[in-house]
């Protein structure tokens, strides 16, 4: 792609990004993400692989409906209340219509077909994107509505989220799809607690982030999209296959990793808000995301591919890690003992 070109699409998305956070109104919230939507769709079909245009006719008609849901929902409340302040969404019907809206922007379940999808027919850095600079709006117009949104529906949509990716990811070979399960089990996370501390759901996103740009980086580093690829990966970069295994664990949600830390304080606070099941099942259903994540890191760092036949190695490479790699990774797994300075400012 020609660079000029990459520069207009990347400030584009920054530009899409910042007004979406800036802003109070409902029509500059909408224009924003639209300025995202557009700005995001040369850089998932840029191969001009037929996968991947297939990825952004999917990515493009899911978005504008969504769009168009949050239009609908911005002006049925403005017609009932005279506002179109982002803060003041109070009729219920719009709530709904608002709920499902950004769930489709984000991939929660039930509107969460088209990212696994997405995913793996875009680039990996397109797809780091995908996962995580593109949520940042939607979920900050969450965090913005979140006193004013139902409970009931998005508590079983993060039930759903958690119990959908951690079942669907465990069959697949293509770690693109992985992590886009990956992504959807999270969001879930984020979902359950956004009415009771949406600061919290924040933090979650804030790490899930960090933790996803250091694996996306990682795996664009060793050239790796399936499971066969990353078995033989270690030959390249070894010290880079074990850091993997820890940012995978920490993903997972093991607990010396900085994974731990946002799922231990979501369960605290709603168990403090009597939410003692919703806590128990989303916890047992993290269970099926820790199985996927120990098989990618399995595949990463321990086994070599059975095969009676002498499987291709791939070449040592003395290149550097790039620090930006180092610096994620680092923060991937060792942010847990902050936890007593974050615990009361959330």
């Amino acid at each position: 792609m020609n660079p000029q070109a990459k520069l207009i699409f990347i400030s584009s998305l920054l530009l899409g990004t910042t007004i979406v956070i800036s802003s109070n109104h409902w029509i500059t919230a909408w224009a924003g993400l639209e300025i995202n939507t557009l700005a995001i769709l040369p850089l998932i079909s840029k191969s001009h692989h037929p996968r991947a245009i297939e990825a952004a006719t999917k990515y493009f008609l899911t978005q504008a409906t969504a769009s168009a849901l949050l239009l609908f929902s911005s002006m049925t409340n403005a017609w009932h209340t005279g506002q179109w302040d982002i803060t003041q969404m109070t009729h219920p019907t719009s709530c709904l219509i608002l709920t499902s809206a950004l769930a489709m922007k984000l991939g929660l379940v039930p509107f969460h077909f088209w990212f696994p999808e997405v995913l793996q027919g875009s680039p990996l850095i397109t797809g780091l994107l995908l996962s995580t600079a593109m949520k940042l709006p939607p979920i900050t117009l969450l965090y913005m509505t979140a006193q004013s949104l139902n409970p009931t529906v998005l508590t079983g949509m993060a039930i759903l989220s958690a119990a959908l990716g951690g079942w669907m990811g465990l069959n697949q070979t293509q770690v693109r799809k992985i992590l886009a399960f990956s992504s959807i089990s999270h969001l879930g996370w984020m979902a359950i607690i956004l009415v009771y501390n949406p600061k919290l759901t924040l933090l979650n996103f804030y790490l899930y982030a960090l933790m996803t740009a250091a694996i996306f980086l990682t795996l664009n580093s060793t050239n790796t999209t399936k499971l066969s690829t990353l078995m033989t990966s270690w030959t390249k970069a070894p010290a880079l296959s074990a850091m993997l295994m820890l940012t995978l664990l920490s993903l997972a949600g093991l607990p010396p990793l900085t994974g731990f830390l946002p799922k231990w304080l979501i369960i605290q606070e709603l168990t403090k808000q009597e939410m003692t099941p919703a806590a128990t099942i989303i916890a047992l259903l993290s269970l099926l995301g820790l199985f996927f994540y120990l098989r990618l890191a399995y595949c990463a760092t321990i086994t070599l591919p059975p095969h009676s036949t002498n499987h291709m190695k791939q070449w040592h490479t003395n290149k550097p890690i790039p620090s930006s790699i180092a610096i994620l990774t680092v923060l991937s797994t060792t942010l847990l003992p902050l936890s007593p300075m974050i615990s009361p400012t959330i």
